[in-house]
Parts: C-alpha cells; sequence; structure tokens
C-alpha cells in the first residue's frame, strides 16, 4: 500500500439530513472507511449566473481502486442533477491511519 492507494471524494447535498443518508449508505456499502459531514458556502454559476447556497459537504476517506464504484453510486443515490463528484489522492498521512482506510473497505 502506498499513500496514493488512498483518497478524499467530495461532493455536497442541500441539506444535513440528506447528506448524512448518503454517508451512512456509502459507509455501509463499504465504499468508504469513513465520511465526514459539514456545513459550508458555496458560491458557483449555474444556469446562467451566479448562485449562492448553503450546502452540507461529505468528505468521504476510500481507496482508488473503489473511485469508479463510488463515483458510480454517488451519481445514482444523490438528488442532484449533476452532482460534485471530486476525487483527491492522500499524498502524505498516518501509515495506521491509511492502512485502517484500505482494511475497512477490503472486501469482507
Amino acid at each position: 500500500m502506498t499513500n496514493r492507494d488512498v483518497l478524499v471524494v467530495t461532493t455536497t447535498h442541500d441539506a444535513e439530513e440528506k447528506a448524512r443518508a448518503l454517508a451512512g449508505l456509502v459507509v455501509r456499502e463499504r465504499l468508504a472507511a469513513c465520511a465526514q459531514v459539514y456545513p459550508i458556502g458555496s458560491v458557483y454559476w449555474w444556469e446562467g449566473e451566479v448562485r449562492s447556497a448553503s450546502e452540507w459537504r461529505i468528505d468521504f476517506k476510500t481507496t482508488a481502486g473503489l473511485a469508479e464504484r463510488l463515483t458510480a453510486f454517488l451519481h445514482e443515490h444523490h438528488g442532484y442533477e449533476t452532482p460534485e463528484v471530486v476525487a483527491v489522492p492522500v499524498v502524505a498521512g498516518s501509515d495506521a491511519y491509511l492502512a485502517w482506510v484500505v482494511a475497512e473497505t477490503a472486501a469482507p
């Protein structure tokens, strides 16, 4: 295992309960070892204008091998027409934590 085997995959949702429900689904499916849910303010271009919204960000800790499945799962279970799904590699971290992410996302 290398640090680059672990990713943080981010999406957002418009309501806390929806964000927490989606986070729970993903973790139960073992597509991520954990998910962090927290409020953010977003400013974005959509349908020809600049918009602002309060949203809930979800950061999933997962592996590169699950990125495609997690992305497909998020698109299938997300309420947004075009949900944000962005994966960022972990370039450094605690060996024990990274090993835990890999172990918790491995097939049972």
